[in-house]
């Protein structure tokens, strides 16, 4: 009997099966030092716990891409081990912090299967959903990845696409308990801009870039306990390039959105994502934003502003999305909506 497992395969998913992913992970303040030194973030509320204290909590959290990374990291060997790519995301919401000390585990539902017209890949939707050890759900998210056939002859399963919406609405998003920006102070979070100075359709360059190298994409995704062999093996693509994890673009993009959008300090959704194009080691991160919606909140003092991150590779000019053809330019990396939580 086989006791290694080779990752499950594009023919191997049924819609409705439910996934247990090992192995559960604590984690403490060395996961913040290492995101930290990483990316850089510094948003205050994760970078002080006297900041996060004068807003409402008990202590500085974790930050939510924390959390996010160590799920997916879960996901990896039962779900895009074998994966050609990490496609995009819909419905994902961040419920409940994550403090210093909590232990993480993830299960997922296989929602959505479509194999593709080469008759070599197919695609799989999971709903994801990380708990902690006290079973509260701390975020849960749809993805959608690239999978692999191992035999090609296997014949295709019926289709099935989930109906995903279009966004988080409002009404929806979880602000953490305590939270209060009423006696927000701007002059320590670094800039003045608060949730009335922005406004629906307004563009902002983040200006700074980062280029992504070999041994530091690699390193984080270690940190994240993700498997997946494209980004590990020079064999596992025909251009024998290793892929950088699409969750550390994420990241690059939303540590170079501080310039602009220090004080958008928590995410609380992500309504949709999609990784346009291949990030590999050498490529330059830059990032831009769109205001795409406001939202008041019960929170005082806490407002909501749903956001479009694109994160693009070289010289690409600022604000350029789409082709005339409506395809995406082959510079963006990252077309990432979601919610984040500024002050009033």
């Amino acid at each position: 009997m086989a006791k290694t497992n080779p990752g499950r395969f594009f023919e191997d998913y049924r819609v409705g099966e439910t996934l247990i992913h090992a192995v559960p992970r604590t984690v403490k303040m060395g996961e913040r030092a290492l995101y930290h030194m990483l990316y850089p973030a510094r948003h205050a509320l994760y970078s002080s716990d006297v900041f996060a204290q004068s807003c409402g909590l008990p202590f500085s959290p974790l930050e939510e891409l924390i959390g996010f990374h160590v799920v997916f990291g879960k996901t990896v060997p039962d779900v895009s081990l074998n994966a050609v790519a990490n496609l995009g995301y819909a419905q994902g919401r961040f419920v409940t912090p994550v403090w210093p000390g909590d232990t993480l585990r993830a299960v997922s539902e296989v929602i959505g299967v479509k194999e593709n017209s080469n008759g070599k890949t197919g695609v799989i939707y999971v709903r994801t959903r990380g708990l902690n050890q006290h079973d509260e759900l701390l975020v849960d998210y749809v993805r959608w990845v690239m999978v692999r056939k191992r035999d090609l002859s296997a014949p295709a399963p019926a289709t099935v696409v989930p109906d995903l919406a279009a966004a988080v609405e409002a009404a929806d998003l979880v602000v953490p308990r305590g939270l209060d920006f009423s006696r927000y102070d701007f002059a320590l979070a670094g800039e003045p801009h608060r949730w009335g100075d922005y406004a629906v359709g307004e563009r902002i360059d983040h200006v700074d870039g980062v280029t992504v190298e070999q041994a530091e994409h690699m390193q984080a995704t270690r940190l994240w306990q993700n498997t997946a062999k494209v980004h590990f093996d020079a064999t596992a693509r025909p251009d024998g390039q290793r892929l950088v994890y699409g969750g550390h673009v994420i990241s690059l993009a939303r540590a170079l959105s501080f310039n602009g959008l220090a004080n958008a300090q928590m995410i609380v959704a992500i309504n949709a994502g999609a990784h346009a194009n291949p990030c590999f080691a050498g490529d330059t991160v830059r990032a831009w934003s769109e205001v795409l919606d406001r939202a008041d909140t019960a929170a005082p003092g806490v407002g909501a502003l749903r956001l479009r991150l694109v994160a693009t590779k070289g010289d690409a000019p600022p604000f350029a999305l789409r082709d005339e053809a409506g395809k995406y330019r082959p510079e963006v990396l990252l077309d990432l909506d979601y919610w984040a939580l500024i002050p009033m």
